[in-house]
């Protein structure tokens, strides 16, 4: 496989740090999935360019694709974001309120009640098995 450097590119490492704050994901985090230390993962978002090999690890250790990583940018997310947003059905206006979610609470709540019988179940199981 050739290995190319991205030196037309914006800054890949303050992207993967972007994208790692999306992902919601410590800087250990990332370091364990790639199996190097928080500082290393620290010093590799200082990093202005990557082999494809490396940038190949690192976007699945973030699960997403290195064309992804490579041409991330902020506008492109918040349009995104926003166009997600707008096509879900909600509005901003303080006089409607949507509901995402599309399941009668009766329904919810009879689930929940059975998860929580399970549960109680197991744990007077366990409590007797310790007796």
């Amino acid at each position: 496989m050739e290995k190319t450097d991205y030196r037309d590119t914006v800054h890949l490492g303050r992207k993967i740090e972007r994208v790692r704050h999306l992902r919601g994901m410590s800087q250990a985090e990332l370091g364990e999935l790639l199996g190097i230390t928080k500082q290393a993962v620290s010093k590799m978002e200082q990093t202005e360019k990557f082999n494809d090999e490396r940038l190949e690890q690192i976007a699945s250790a973030l699960g997403v694709t290195v064309e992804g990583l490579k041409k991330y940018n902020e506008e492109t997310v918040l349009y995104n974001t926003n166009n997600t947003y707008e096509n879900c059905g909600a509005t901003t206006s303080a006089n409607i309120i949507h509901t995402f979610n599309n399941f009668p609470i009766e329904k919810v709540v009879e689930m929940f009640e059975k998860i929580l019988e399970k549960e109680r179940e197991k744990f007077e199981s366990l409590k007797k098995e310790k007796e």
